[in-house]
């Protein structure tokens, strides 16, 4: 089965992300890459992506990460009803919200 995922790349403290695809029994850092349909910069928040090549991966069936699905849907590529989306009412509860 493929996975869309984020891989890491960057100097310390300073992370970008390349959008690739996947064997989903893989490590994303050491895995055979299918294909790479962007990148990503969460500092600038940029967004680079081959829309035509995500859509042919999301119809012939490869999973996305809940954060590739996010940044698809920010984006505007459309995903299939069966893709798993995260809402903010699956945060976890804060353990000392005190401090």
């Amino acid at each position: 089965m493929l996975t869309i995922r984020l891989q890491r790349l960057g100097k310390a403290h300073y992370a970008t992300y390349r959008i690739v695809v996947q064997d989903s029994h893989s490590h994303p850092t050491s895995g055979k890459v299918v294909s790479y349909l962007g990148s990503y910069n969460p500092h600038t928040k940029a967004v680079e992506l081959n829309k035509d090549d995500a859509n042919k991966f999301l119809s012939n069936g490869a999973q996305p990460t809940t954060r590739v699905a996010a940044l698809f849907e920010k984006e505007g590529v459309a995903l299939p009803s069966w893709v798993k989306k995260f809402s903010a009412a699956q945060k976890g509860a804060v353990r000392n919200p005190e401090k």
